[in-house]
């Protein structure tokens, strides 16, 4: 897998400000590169890759890191 680019780390917001941090880190990014997204809780783990995925973003994937978080990848798309 290519390198990640930025990382943003939100698992201590909480919905809708998971998805609205997450879209303005891929806003300032150029298209193709991957965001690295850490992520809690329940909202947010269905809420982000599905919002992602809406707004036309690649999900490259979705892991659970053993400690009660998840790291997301995604791959901005061009806009």
């Amino acid at each position: 897998m290519p390198d990640v680019t930025a990382t943003l780390d939100i698992t201590r917001e909480v919905c809708p400000m998971t998805y609205v941090r997450t879209k303005l880190k891929l806003e300032s990014l150029p298209p193709g590169t991957l965001l690295e997204v850490l992520l809690k809780g329940d909202e947010p783990l269905k809420n982000v890759p599905r919002s992602a995925r809406d707004e036309g973003h690649e999900v490259v994937s979705l892991e659970p890191r053993g400690d009660g978080t998840y790291r997301l990848v995604v791959r901005k798309q061009g806009r």
